[in-house]
């Protein structure tokens, strides 16, 4: 079954991590289109301070490390808009260090906020869309070049991308496309806040802002994959490979 694309303007989008520079961007550009976001974020004060840019737009607090309030928040948001047409996860933590140097728990904490709870998100998801419905997650260019010293974080985000990979080919017979987002290094600050190790010397970074718009493009079409050259150009693919 082939679900119409949707049409942004009007959208219903859940956009988890929209206190970050990247998911801030995302939301701007939808509602910018005429979308109505919902509002999630980890923490309450920089939610609360986003929300004033969106009057009436729900808001929602979330622990990535519960998957439960995950769940708790796609249907929160569903309540608040009368369903959803969009879920977009925005979110993550990274860590650096050679592998033998990154703790388990470390490892265990990046598998929890980069995979299971983006999961959780989507898993609910999928629980209350219909057909014409989109479901997006930031992976990273990681999936396709694990980078040394980002072991443990190239793996967790490796993950997700095979979940959606996998849930995509489910998902086509119900109308529900999964869009795979993969930019390169952006300039939002993410490597400066690691939960372990220090960032090794970067390029300088993409511009969110350039990804957002061609997210908000994307998720009106049958694009499944969003990559960005090296010089930040985004490139959609219709078919993920």
């Amino acid at each position: 079954m082939l679900g119409v694309n949707m049409d942004v303007s009007g959208a219903r989008v859940l956009v988890v991590g929209a206190t970050g520079v990247l998911g801030g961007a995302i939301t701007a550009e939808l509602a910018g289109r005429g979308a109505r976001p919902a509002l999630a974020g980890r923490d309450p004060a920089r939610l609360v301070r986003v929300a004033q840019a969106y009057p009436g737009a729900p808001t929602i607090l979330f622990d990535a490390y519960d998957a439960d309030s995950c769940a708790r928040a796609v249907l929160d948001a569903s309540a608040a808009l009368g369903n959803l047409d969009a879920v977009v996860t925005a979110f993550g933590s990274v860590a650096f260090g050679r592998a033998y140097e990154v703790g388990d728990e470390v490892a265990e904490y990046l598998m929890a906020v980069n995979f299971l709870a983006p999961v959780a998100f989507c898993r609910a998801a999928l629980g209350v869309m219909r057909p014409g419905s989109v479901l997006a997650a930031v992976t990273g260019a990681v999936v396709e070049r694990p980078q040394a010293g980002m072991a443990d974080y190239s793996a967790s985000k490796a993950a997700l991308s095979a979940w959606l990979d996998a849930v995509r080919r489910e998902a086509r017979g119900a109308g529900i496309k999964v869009l795979d987002i993969r930019p390169g290094h952006l300039d939002t600050g993410f490597a400066d806040r690691p939960v372990a190790g220090d960032a090794p010397p970067l390029p300088a970074g993409g511009d969110p802002r350039q990804v957002a718009v061609a997210v908000a493009e994307a998720l009106g079409t049958e694009a499944e994959l969003l990559r960005t050259t090296s010089d930040g150009t985004a490139v959609v693919e219709r078919r993920a490979r």
